[in-house]
């Protein structure tokens, strides 16, 4: 076709055509407000998902007793994992003179949610107060039954009873412990307050619960078994 003998507006249209076609490319302003949009609304599920969340199952070594809700152990391994890049949500459900019965007759609501982890720290009050092993034993495996049958990863940390009952008594709390992680193959921690059980300057004055000191070691210990079952990249 001959252009010189087109008409004007005919001519024009073909010399617009490229220009229009440049202002609809992807380096456009209309076409970086559309893509804009599209990865706002593709985004917008990923703001709107629950958060994962990480529970603690215990009593007042969880809880914290005496000290300042920022500094017991589940906030300081909240704190680690926010400065570690870990998108978790820790629930702390530690209420102070729980035994193994209390924790599990409240373990429903304190798995709400996206829950991907449990850490169990039950058992020191039923030392305490001589409860029998079998009974807290059959607790803390339906807790750790039902958290595994909704794909819940499991870590299980031990404690020790008083020597006041006994050495029969007290080898059979703590081998009670051990024997629930063997058969459910759970994380284990063989002693919640291990390393600061014990030392005046990592406990209240009371000697039983840890200090600021004493839940920061707890936390680090209990890190080093939490940190490799965690995915950072959902």
């Amino acid at each position: 076709m001959n252009v010189t003998r087109m008409p004007r507006i005919l001519r024009s249209l073909l010399v617009a055509l490229p220009l229009m076609a440049a202002a609809c490319g992807a380096d456009s302003p209309a076409a970086q407000t559309a893509s804009g949009a599209v990865a706002q609304r593709q985004a917008e599920p990923e703001r709107l998902r629950a958060p994962r969340r990480i529970v603690f199952l215990g009593d007042s070594l969880t809880a914290g007793l005496g000290l300042p809700r920022e500094q017991s152990t589940p906030s300081l391994i909240q704190g680690r994992l926010t400065a570690e890049g870990y998108e978790y949500e820790v629930i702390n459900a530690g209420v102070s003179g729980d035994t193994s019965a209390g924790g599990l007759s409240r373990l429903d609501w304190s798995l709400d949610g996206d829950v991907e982890v449990l850490v169990i720290e039950l058992g020191a009050n039923d030392g305490l107060r001589g409860l029998p092993v079998t009974q807290m034993k059959r607790n803390l495996d339906e807790i750790i039954a039902r958290a595994q049958a909704r794909d819940i990863t499991v870590i299980l940390t031990g404690m020790e009873a008083p020597p006041n009952y006994g050495p029969l008594y007290t080898a059979e709390f703590r081998k009670a412990f051990r024997d629930l992680a063997d058969e459910h193959d759970v994380v284990f921690v063989p002693f919640y307050l291990d390393g600061v059980a014990g030392i005046p300057s990592l406990n209240n004055a009371d000697g039983i619960h840890p200090n600021a000191d004493g839940a920061c070691l707890i936390a680090g210990t209990l890190w080093r078994v939490l940190e490799p079952v965690l995915d950072k990249d959902r």
